[in-house]
């Protein structure tokens, strides 16, 4: 199961950074507004917070401490890894994983997470995000279903 989380987690982590890459680099030059339906925008923000852009700060210290809790969170993650006995959570783990190390290096190369998905409803903006946030989203919720549903059948 190890192999299998930290396989997902790399393939997260490399596809968040491409993408990432495309954007800044081909997408986003210069940096604009393109809409591609009436619910969805390609946009360029730098989060220097945490989710939604809470905790944000312009404070020398902020990056270091969002970078360090990060690292600490993917080694609790890599442990909790080692001992997964089944395929659901060895992969949602993997998914969190790859998201937070995706997220962790756009602090360290750029200062902040680099988001880029914009989708709305009339004027109502969901907060920009990335495939590293939706990658951590969609994990966290499969940890949850598998602690509820897959975890019931285990002896206790």
């Amino acid at each position: 199961m190890f192999r299998l989380g930290i396989g997902i987690a790399i393939a997260i982590s490399a596809l968040d950074q491409l993408t990432k890459w495309i954007v800044l680099n081909v997408v986003m030059t210069p940096p604009q507004t393109i809409a591609i339906t009436d619910f969805f925008n390609l946009v360029l923000v730098a989060n220097r917070g945490i989710s939604f852009g809470l905790l944000s700060s312009d404070s020398p210290w902020g990056q270091p401490l969002l970078i360090a809790l990060a690292l600490a969170l993917s080694a609790m993650l890599v442990f909790w890894l080692r001992g997964a006995d089944n395929r659901l959570l060895a992969g949602s783990i993997g998914l969190v994983l790859g998201g937070a190390v995706g997220n962790a290096i756009d602090r360290v190369n750029h200062g902040a997470v680099i988001d880029f998905l914009d989708f709305y409803l009339g004027a109502y903006h969901w907060p920009a995000f990335n495939l590293a946030d939706a990658a951590i989203v969609i994990g966290v919720a499969a940890i949850i279903l598998e602690g509820l549903f897959a975890g019931s059948g285990k002896k206790k």
